[in-house]
């Protein structure tokens, strides 16, 4: 069963997040890692010529290294997201499960997590969940929050329909580290794999350490 919160109307009101806040918060969890990320490449940049002038000399012919492309930024902004994700996993899997009996069947935590915890962090539950039994699971969301949010430019007005997929993809490094780091604290090591093919809905594909096709 979904998991009963606390009613906002008959408990103290500093316990609570605006709703509308923290969807806020999560789109803009994306442009603040590529922000960080073009920060922390320009001052390696600085410092790097810094230093090459100094080993070289004024006037010396050490120049300045190049920035990153856009893969390696791109690569750069998953591992921030999915490691905040995974914290926050990490810890809403310690908050929400502790009063209840140990999980002993990875099907169960793959339950509790699409019934219970995505409810707390996007107010709905998974709708659908797939599984071959082996250690595969596909989860998917048909209106996940942060897609149906975002402002993306439609398809059409200078826009392709690949293109707008490649712009929503970044906004499923959060939830895809969300989901890992629930897995990780409820005893399962697993990688997770998220995508998008029509917004706004969003599959995630669980695979955990040791499963079969």
């Amino acid at each position: 069963p979904t998991m009963s919160l606390p009613d906002p109307s008959t408990t103290q009101n500093e316990g609570y997040v605006s709703a509308t806040c923290f969807d806020l918060l999560l789109i803009e969890l994306v442009p603040m890692a590529y922000r960080i990320a073009a920060d922390l490449a320009a001052k390696e940049e600085v410092w790097l010529a810094s230093k090459r002038r100094t080993n070289l000399g004024v006037g010396g012919i050490g120049g300045t290294a190049p920035g990153l492309d856009e893969e390696e930024l791109r690569e750069t902004v998953f591992f921030r997201l999915d490691s905040i994700g995974y914290r926050v996993g990490l810890a809403l899997a310690e908050r929400f499960s502790r009063e209840r009996p140990r999980f002993t069947d990875p099907l169960d935590v793959i339950k509790f997590l699409c019934k219970d915890l995505w409810v707390v962090v996007f107010r709905k539950q998974i709708d659908n969940l797939k599984t071959n039994h082996r250690g595969v699971y596909v989860l998917t969301d048909n209106n996940f929050k942060p897609l149906k949010n975002m402002s993306l430019e439609k398809a059409g007005a200078g826009r392709s329909r690949e293109t707008m997929m490649q712009q929503a993809q970044p906004f499923l490094y959060f939830p895809a580290g969300v989901i890992r780091g629930v897995l990780s604290a409820l005893g399962i090591q697993a990688s997770v794999v998220a995508e998008t093919s029509e917004l706004p809905g969003a599959t995630f594909q669980i695979r955990t350490v040791g499963s079969k096709p």
